[in-house]
């Protein structure tokens, strides 16, 4: 390994700042693959990961081998408390999960019992992605997870009643009661992921300076990095759920389709799986993951914090502080 220049494994191999960079990135670790790796090579990842970035990597590692460990440990172990990841919630998981719920949905929208059925089934889905990947430092209760599960089940399975209903009384194009899913799992997810990371807006997210030493704490901060990641999860389903139903409604008069009805079902968990394979990267590219706030922003809503970030400064704040958003 000494012949051969060594990376920094703790950061992202591609430029952050760019649009492609963070695309790279994020399909690097959401490969769908990437889910069917065993549970014994994830840990010799782990293992060999740490060892390289301690420089104590085995005689004979290559790069190619420490890239690898760091694609798998970074795909499947929490980045702040280290632990393994349960497979389901991980985002290498969110192309074969999604597309098995989204392609049911879209596919099971016609009566109200399918409705509650399948948004239930999506937002449990959706629950356990949110509390994998929730920031470890801000622990939520049972009861709080309780509540945000309930929440957005409730929001969910209401907006699409509610939309379904007036569709079928008011709408003349029944294409419409097609995109009833989507709009419910949109407003579930405005509910769902700020309540289960309540405590971060409650209790305040650690901010760094440029350097990434903690200086204090905001609850600003969390709040612009929930409102990216809502909007990146919406924009991550919106192409297969409102264009599919389109595609669908094209197609399924034609002859062929007529003679596999029961196999309509796979025609859009398929088309909806190549949109996600393309979307989660997509979607998680939107925003940077390590965010920033204005030093004034937090000067003008939450002078405490900001008195304490002056204090650990000296009185010489930066002018951004830092802070990771979450998935």
């Amino acid at each position: 390994m000494s012949s051969e220049k060594r990376i920094d494994i703790t950061q992202p191999l591609w430029d952050q700042n760019t649009f492609v960079g963070r695309f790279r990135h994020f399909a690097f670790i959401s490969n769908p693959l990437l889910t069917f790796v065993p549970e014994k090579q994830l840990y010799e990842a782990r293992d060999l990961y740490m060892r390289y970035k301690a420089g104590e990597e085995p005689e004979g590692t290559t790069m190619s081998q420490v890239v690898r460990a760091k694609q798998l440990y970074e795909s499947a172990f929490h980045p702040d408390s280290g632990e393994l990841q349960n497979v389901f919630g991980r985002m290498s998981f969110q192309m074969p999960g999604g597309c098995l719920a989204t392609g049911a949905m879209l596919q099971w929208y016609r009566s109200a019992t399918a409705v509650v059925f399948w948004q239930w089934v999506n937002q449990s889905f959706n629950a356990l992605v949110n509390y994998t990947n929730r920031n470890a430092n801000a622990p939520l209760t049972t009861t709080q997870m309780g509540v945000a599960y309930v929440s957005a089940m409730t929001a969910a399975m209401s907006t699409a009643l509610t939309f379904k209903f007036v569709i079928q009384k008011r709408a003349t194009n029944p294409i419409l009661a097609r995109f009833v899913p989507f709009v419910a799992v949109a407003a579930a997810n405005w509910v769902n992921i700020p309540l289960m990371r309540q405590n971060e807006i409650l209790l305040g997210l650690d901010v760094t300076d440029e350097s990434g030493k903690v200086i204090g704490k905001s609850q600003v901060a969390p709040i612009k990095g929930i409102s990216q990641v809502v909007t990146s999860r919406i924009v991550m389903c919106a192409p297969g759920m409102l264009l599919l139903p389109v595609i669908m409604e094209r197609i399924e008069p034609k002859p062929w389709m007529q003679r596999i009805k029961r196999g309509h079902i796979l025609v859009q968990t398929a088309i909806v799986g190549m949109f996600l394979t393309f979307m989660v990267p997509t979607a998680c590219a939107l925003f940077p993951q390590r965010c920033k706030l204005s030093i004034d922003t937090m000067k003008r809503f939450e002078k405490e914090n900001y008195e304490e970030i002056l204090k650990n400064t000296s009185g010489k704040p930066p002018q951004y502080v830092y802070f990771n958003k979450g998935l």
